[in-house]
C-alpha cells in the first residue's frame, strides 16, 4: 500500500500557512479537479478526494496539531481517516463554489430571484452633458429601450381570463434537487424555467414571457459635481425580471464636454484671463468668471505674466460624501494690443525710450546677455 502524500504538499501551502490560505488553496483545487468538470477522469477524481482529505485535517486544529506531530500514522492512531469530514461537509464551507462550477451561486443570487425565477438584466445608458450643467446639477429627461412588464396580460404571461397553473415538476419552487455523484445540487426547474407556475394559455402580446420591448421615459438626477466616466446607477430601472423576480438596474455612463474657457482637474477649474501691460504694471481689481458666478481678483503692483491665483472655494463640488468645493486657479497672461491708436503708440515708444535709457544706465540687459552666453 503506497505511502499518502504529505497535506501540506498536497495543497500546496508551506507547514506555517495560516487558516485563510489553507482554505484558499483547496478552494482553487477543488474548482480544478471536481469530478462534474472532469467527468470519466479518476485521476481528476483522485486529485480531488486527496485534496478533501487534507482539507478535512489541515482545516481543523486539533487534527492539524496530531498531524504536524506524528504525520499520517497519529491520524490513523487517533480514529483513523474516518475522522475526515464528509466531501458535503467541505462543500457546505465553499458555497461559492457551486456558483463557480454550475453558473449561479447557491440561495438568492444576483441571477436569481426568489424560487429561482431571472432576474432582469442590467442595462446602461451614455449621457451627455454640457460642462455647466455636471458643475450644478440637473434632471434629464431620457428614453431608454427595455424589456417592461406587458400591460396586457400586467406581467403575469397568461392570456385574458387564463390562470398561471403551478408547477408539477417543482410544485412552485421554481428549483429542484439534483444528485450529482455525492453532491446534492440545487437547479433551476427545466419545466418551468425558474418561474414557479406553468403558463398553458399565453398571451399573445409577450408570448407568456410576461415582459415586451418598451421605450421607457425616466428622469435622472444628476448630482452636482460629476465628471466624465462616472456611472449613475438607477435602482430597479433595468428590464422587468420573471415573474417574482427583482428588475434589473440602469447605469448611466456620463460623458461631460469640454468647456471653452474652464478647464477641469477633479474638483478644481483652471483658466487663464488676459489682463493689460498696465495692469500688470501697476497693479489692478479685475473681474474674474468662476463656476459660480464673477469675483474680484486683487493684481499686486509687477504681476508677471503667467502668474497663477487661487480663488479658494470657487471650484466643482466635490463627490465622494466630501464636503464643499474644489479651487479655481487663475493664470493671468499680459496680453499685447494688435493695434493701438497714434496716442498709444507714441506712449509706448517713449516708455521704450525711458527703459532702454535705464537699461544702458543701469547695465542689467547686458549682465543678462553675458549670463546666457557665458
Amino acid at each position: 500500500m503506497s505511502q499518502p502524500r504529505d497535506f501540506y504538499e498536497v495543497l500546496g501551502v508551506s507547514r506555517d500557512a495560516d487558516e485563510g490560505t489553507i482554505k484558499k488553496a483547496y478552494r482553487k483545487l477543488a474548482l480544478r479537479y471536481h469530478p462534474d468538470r472532469n467527468p470519466d477522469d479518476p485521476e481528476a477524481e483522485a486529485r480531488f478526494k486527496e485534496a478533501s482529505e487534507a482539507y478535512s485535517v489541515l482545516s481543523d486544529q486539533q487534527k492539524r496539531a496530531t498531524y504536524d506531530r506524528f504525520g499520517h500514522a497519529g491520524l490513523r492512531s487517533s480514529g483513523g481517516h474516518s475522522g475526515f469530514q464528509s466531501h458535503e461537509e467541505i462543500f457546505s464551507q465553499f458555497s461559492d463554489i457551486f456558483g463557480d462550477l454550475f453558473g449561479f451561486a447557491s440561495g438568492r443570487g444576483r441571477g436569481r430571484g426568489g424560487g429561482g425565477a431571472r432576474v432582469g438584466a442590467d442595462l446602461q445608458y451614455g449621457l451627455e452633458l454640457d460642462f455647466m450643467e455636471a458643475i450644478h446639477g440637473c434632471n434629464k429627461e431620457v428614453e431608454v429601450p427595455r424589456q417592461a412588464r406587458c400591460e396586457t396580460c400586467s406581467g403575469s404571461g397568461a392570456a385574458k381570463g387564463a390562470t398561471p397553473e403551478t408547477c408539477g415538476t417543482c410544485r412552485g419552487a421554481g428549483e429542484v434537487i439534483q444528485a450529482q455523484m455525492f453532491l446534492r445540487i440545487r437547479t433551476t426547474c427545466p419545466a418551468c424555467r425558474g418561474r414557479g407556475t406553468v403558463v398553458r394559455d399565453p398571451c399573445t402580446d409577450c408570448r407568456g414571457k410576461g415582459r415586451t420591448r418598451q421605450v421607457s421615459k425616466l428622469t435622472v438626477n444628476v448630482p452636482s459635481g460629476v465628471s466624465s466616466n462616472l456611472q449613475l446607477r438607477l435602482s430597479g430601472k433595468g428590464d422587468e425580471g420573471d415573474p417574482g423576480a427583482p428588475p434589473g438596474d440602469l447605469y448611466v455612463l456620463i460623458a461631460v464636454q469640454p468647456h471653452e474657457f474652464f478647464e477641469r482637474q477633479d474638483a478644481d477649474i483652471i483658466c487663464q484671463v488676459p489682463v493689460s501691460y498696465p495692469q500688470a504694471c501697476l497693479g489692478a481689481t479685475i473681474t474674474v468668471p468662476t463656476v459660480h458666478g464673477e469675483e474680484e481678483l486683487q493684481l499686486p503692483q509687477g504681476t508677471q505674466s503667467g502668474k497663477v491665483f487661487t480663488l479658494h472655494g470657487k471650484g466643482a463640488p466635490r463627490l465622494g460624501g466630501r464636503r464643499g468645493n474644489g479651487d479655481q486657479h487663475v493664470q493671468v497672461v499680459v496680453a499685447v494690443p494688435e493695434k493701438m491708436s497714434q496716442r498709444e503708440e507714441e506712449l509706448v515708444r517713449q516708455l521704450a525710450e525711458l527703459q532702454d535709457s535705464r537699461v544702458v544706465e543701469k547695465g542689467f540687459l547686458r549682465e543678462f546677455w553675458d549670463r546666457i552666453i557665458s
